[in-house]
């Protein structure tokens, strides 16, 4: 459970005391694109998820830039991790989402909309697929689809794309975003 937070607190930012989306923004719980679909990461697709980043171990690592997934997780860290992203897309602190097939039988990554730490930026967001849809270029199909569908849908100014448009290293020298 502390290796999944591990990776994403690289995203959140120090205090989570401002509102991250206005009142107004009703965020959407489902996205179709060619071949996949997205939805709340949360429990209903606890084993989907566990099966596809346990089965991706170190592409995921080598992608992501860290030490998750760790190969010694079980279904009960997955259940408590869930339990939290459904709570951070509940209180509207973030937007985890599971990337499945079409069909939904199977997960092929996730996408995350988190609050950027860093300054000038409002939102981080990052990305994972399995190494099986890596291959089939998915990572590649999906950048510019979630770059539309983000500028069309989303209130953000500036999201950001640490360790994809921003290399991580410059991503984690650049300044915290001012506490409210």
């Amino acid at each position: 459970m502390k290796s999944i937070i591990a990776v994403l607190v690289l995203c959140l930012p120090p205090a989570l005391s401002a509102q991250f989306v206005p009142d107004a923004f009703q965020a959407p719980r489902t996205y179709a694109g060619r071949g996949y679909k997205l939805v709340p990461l949360g429990p209903d697709v606890a084993e989907l998820d566990f099966k596809a980043y346990m089965g991706s171990i170190d592409h995921i690592r080598s992608t992501m830039g860290g030490k998750w997934p760790n190969p010694n997780l079980t279904m009960a860290d997955q259940a408590k991790d869930m339990a939290g992203e459904k709570d951070q897309w509940d209180g509207r602190k973030s937007f985890p989402y599971a990337i499945l097939s079409a069909d939904g039988t199977k997960e092929l990554g996730c996408f995350y909309i988190r609050p950027s730490a860093k300054a000038g930026y409002d939102a981080a967001i990052t990305l994972w697929v399995t190494k099986d849809q890596f291959d089939a270029g998915l990572e590649k199909q999906l950048i510019p689809e979630m770059k539309a569908w983000l500028a069309s849908v989303w209130p953000f100014k500036k999201p950001a794309w640490p360790g994809r448009e921003i290399p991580m290293s410059e991503w984690r020298a650049l300044p915290a975003a001012p506490r409210t």
